[in-house]
C-alpha cells in the first residue's frame, strides 16, 4: 500500500504561473494515482496567497474528500494573520471545526514570515495544542516567493522545534532537504544539490535531536534528498524509518511519469534489492502516516 501524504487538486481552470495547464483537477490525479498504484493521499489546500495563483479554501478540500472518501483524506490550512494579523488571534477555535469536520492535520503552511514572528508562533502554539501535525514549506527570505523564512542553518526551524515538543513538524521544501547534506551552502540551499552527501547536514542532526520533527519525502527536493547518493539515503530512509512518509506534491498532469513515480520507483527498487528492509519499506509507505493520520492499519 501507498499512502501520498502531499497533494494538491484544484477546481478551478486557471492555468498554473509559466504552465501550459492548470493544477491538477481531483478527476486527474485520481486518475493518476490508480495508474502509478497510489491507494490513498492527503489533500493540502492552498490557502496561503503567496503560494499560488488562487487561493483555495478548506471547503473545496473537504468537497473533493467528501467526493472520493475512499481516495481523499483532508487537512485544513490556517494563515497565521487570519482573525485580525495579531499575535493573539484565536487561531484554536478555527482548527476545532475544522477538526470537527474531519480534518486530520495541517498544512501546507507557507505564509512568508518568519518563523520567529510572533504571527507565526501563536499559529504553532494553537497547532499543537489541537494535535494536528503541521506540514510546511521554508522560503530563504522575506517577499518574491513563498513558504515560512529561515536563514542557511536552519535556526529557526530548530528554536520552533524546541518550543513546541508537542507538534509535529513535516518538513519539505528545497531549502529543507537541502540541508540533509553538510554541503549546503549560500548558493545551493534553494536548489536540488547533486553528488555524494557530506556529513554534518542539518536535516540529520536535527533529526536526532528532535523527535518532533518528521519528513515528507515529496517533490523533487525529497526524492533528490535519498536518491543522489544512495548509499547515504538507504541509510537515512533505516535509521528514520519511523518518522519519514511517501508522499509527491504532484501539481500537474503532466508529472503523472516523474514526481508522482520518481520516489515510488526508488523505494520498490530498493527494497526489491534488499536496501530497504521490508519493516521500513512498509513504515514509509504506508504505515506510518496510518499512525500520523488515526487510520486503521
Amino acid at each position: 500500500m501507498f499512502i501520498d501524504l502531499h497533494n494538491h487538486v484544484s477546481l478551478a481552470s486557471l492555468n498554473y504561473v509559466g504552465s501550459p495547464a492548470p493544477i491538477v483537477s481531483p478527476e486527474q490525479l485520481v486518475e493518476m494515482q490508480v495508474q502509478a498504484g497510489i491507494d490513498r493521499g492527503v489533500l493540502l489546500p492552498c490557502l496561503n496567497p503567496e503560494g499560488m495563483h488562487i487561493v483555495q479554501s478548506n471547503e473545496d478540500v473537504l468537497r473533493v474528500c467528501a467526493d472520493y472518501p475512499e481516495r481523499f483524506l483532508p487537512f485544513c490550512n490556517v494563515d497565521p494573520r487570519q482573525m485580525f494579523n495579531h499575535a493573539n488571534a484565536p487561531l484554536r477555535t478555527v482548527l476545532e471545526y475544522y477538526r470537527g469536520k474531519g480534518c486530520r492535520g495541517i498544512g501546507e503552511v507557507a505564509a512568508n514570515l518568519p518563523f520567529a514572528d510572533p504571527r507565526m508562533r501563536n499559529l504553532f502554539a494553537h497547532v499543537e495544542s489541537v494535535g494536528f501535525p503541521l506540514t510546511f514549506h521554508i522560503a530563504h527570505r522575506e517577499g518574491g516567493t513563498y513558504g515560512i523564512v529561515d536563514r542557511l542553518g536552519l535556526p529557526g526551524l530548530e528554536q520552533s522545534l524546541r518550543d513546541f515538543p508537542d507538534l509535529t513538524f513535516l518538513g519539505h521544501s528545497q531549502c529543507f532537504w537541502s540541508h540533509i547534506g553538510g554541503e549546503a551552502s549560500e548558493k545551493t540551499w534553494t536548489g536540488y544539490p547533486k553528488g555524494p552527501v557530506a556529513p554534518g547536514g542539518r536535516v540529520v542532526e536535527l533529526m536526532r535531536c528532535y523527535p518532533n520533527l518528521h519528513g515528507d519525502l515529496s517533490a523533487g527536493s525529497g526524492y533528490n534528498a535519498v536518491s543522489r547518493d544512495p548509499e547515504f539515503g538507504y541509510a537515512f530512509l533505516d535509521e528514520f524509518q519511523d518518522r519519514l512518509y511517501f508522499a509527491t506534491d504532484v501539481c500537474l498532469p503532466t508529472q503523472a511519469d516523474s514526481v508522482l513515480v520518481n520516489l515510488k520507483r526508488f523505494l520498490e527498487a530498493g527494497h526489491a534489492a534488499g536496501r530497504i528492509s521490508a519493516a521500513a519499506f512498509a513504515k514509509i509507505t504506508h504505515r506510518n502516516a496510518q499512525r500520523l493520520l488515526g487510520l486503521d492499519g
